[in-house]
């Protein structure tokens, strides 16, 4: 099936057939090909050359000429959505649905792109001295880096890089060394779209192979003047670092340990989709998923209940069969780490209902699990911490207040929500003293956000933006420049500085 799939997005047998970097499907263990990794002696600097090279010329490109080849990328994303939708829940375990749905993200944010090459504005902004006119202006900045995960293996590079290339920046990709053919598949899309554009220049958009090594590489480069890192907290404290030592630019999208607020006066079976869909989606690997829940006192027996129901009917299984909402996790780390949590939470009082194997005879080389929900008696020490699981902790509160400090209470800012009826509460959630994350929804989960509305999160969640509002003008550089047509040369401030 796999080589079926990559042929038809042009992907050739030989490469995917002699690497040294194996990919094992996550639904069975079988493996999906081999791919060669980049070697750090050499290879990913001359890529990065490669790309100065080609950002030279792209700058000089008119951005709505720009944005005709990420239009043409777009093109090709829809013709061939069903195969990279499928070669992603191959490689990466998701649902197909959710597959499809990643794909459709690439394609709405390649149309957000496109209408922003005709509005990369400036500001003319009002000078003290006459005769002079002051603008803001914004130019491409260089080769920019996207470091991304195995959980979104395609949709976080073009979140990134159809903002970058409208903005006149070329692209290097270093993708998770877990998903690996997505990103070349990828690249072979762009490149067909690179033809048709007609004089795109080489090296526009390249992707590297490799682990952790080759990732640092690409961050310490001095030409590539941005890295965005998609990844654990972990990976990026440890990246910042390299990056500022040669006074580089980070966007850094990290953990997310989000959590819904379900007030006495909520719509429960509403509540009841939005904490299924948010907990157990892409079998809880999503940075968005939601992991901490607070229920106030007089519901929480009742909607506790009722996730147990629900849970104990949602279909594990093969992500590519009709019906299934929950695939497996990406490997056996993953699986040990929840049931170190799993261990956790017990010894720090949690009853835990679920959470252990599912269809090991059937898939033995694969890690399927049982969403776990997770009673607490406190937010502990393992509630804080976010393990890239479907594990659900529920706490009971009895007022808003309670609520909410138990919501702002965790290192992580990404996503946060509240369901209730209630228009103070809700409104109190979304104020400034309200919930301290990048992202606060009310009567909605935490997890699908939409394209149009920046994404990211506050304190170790990174502080970065993608996509939505102004976030272009990460990818750009800011000039002021001040243009005299007088005939004399006043100072600023009235300085007086007679040579004559």
């Amino acid at each position: 099936m796999v080589a079926d799939v990559l042929k038809a997005l042009g992907v050739s047998a030989e490469e995917v057939s002699r690497g040294d970097l194996i990919v094992r499907s996550p639904i069975d263990g079988a493996e999906l090909g081999r791919v060669k990794s980049d070697s750090p002696d050499g290879e990913v600097d001359l890529k990065v050359g490669w790309s100065v090279i080609a950002f030279k010329e792209w700058r000089e490109v008119p951005a709505p000429r720009r944005g005709e080849l990420v239009r043409l990328f777009g093109e090709e994303l829809r013709a061939n959505k069903e195969a990279l939708g499928r070669l992603v829940t191959l490689e990466a375990g998701k649902i197909l649905q959710e597959g499809l749905g990643e794909v459709q993200e690439m394609i709405d944010i390649c149309d957000f792109a496109v209408g922003l090459s005709r509005q990369l504005y400036g500001l003319t902004i009002a000078s003290e001295r006459p005769g002079h006119r002051m603008m803001e202006t914004w130019h491409p900045l260089g080769p920019v880096g996207v470091i991304s995960a195995f959980n979104f293996p395609v949709a976080v590079w073009a979140w990134n890089a159809a903002l970058a290339l409208v903005c006149g920046d070329s692209v290097i990709w270093k993708p998770s060394e877990k998903t690996p053919l997505t990103a070349l598949a990828t690249q072979k899309l762009f490149e067909r779209a690179a033809v048709k554009f007609g004089n795109a220049p080489k090296g526009l958009s390249q992707v590297i192979q490799g682990g952790r090594v080759i990732g640092e590489q690409l961050a310490a480069n001095p030409h590539v003047p941005l890295i965005s890192a998609t990844g654990s907290t972990r990976m990026g404290k440890a990246l910042a670092p390299v990056v500022a030592a040669r006074l580089g630019r980070s966007l850094l999208e990290l953990g997310g340990n989000n959590a819904m607020i379900v007030a006495p006066s909520a719509d429960l079976k509403l509540a009841e989709r939005a904490i299924t869909f948010a907990a157990v989606g892409t079998a809880g690997q999503r940075c968005t998923t939601l992991r901490r829940l607070f229920v106030h006192e007089s519901v929480h027996e009742k909607l506790v209940a009722r996730l147990k129901t629900v849970y104990g009917a949602i279909k594990i299984g093969n992500p590519l069969e009709t019906g299934t909402l929950v695939g497996p996790l990406i490997d056996k780390a993953a699986f040990d780490g929840m049931q170190n949590a799993l261990s956790q939470a017990k010894a720090q009082g949690g009853k835990v209902t679920g959470g252990a194997r599912a269809l090991e005879a059937q898939y033995p080389n694969a890690h399927y699990v049982q969403p776990a929900i997770v009673e607490m008696p406190t937010q502990s020490e393992v509630m804080r911490h976010e393990t890239f699981a479907p594990i659900l902790y529920v706490l009971p509160y009895s007022n808003f207040d309670e609520a909410l400090r138990l919501q702002n209470g965790v290192v992580q800012g990404l996503s946060s929500c509240i369901f209730t009826r209630d228009m103070q509460e809700a409104e109190r959630f979304v104020a400034a003293a309200g919930s301290d994350c990048g992202i606060a929804n009310v009567n909605i989960g935490p997890s699908g956000a939409e394209i149009g509305g920046a994404f990211g999160g506050e304190k170790e969640t990174g502080g970065g933006r993608e996509s939505g509002s102004d976030s272009w003008k990460a990818y750009m550089r800011r000039q002021t420049a001040t243009v005299n047509y007088s005939n004399a040369l006043p100072l600023a401030q009235g300085i007086k500085f007679d040579t004559e």
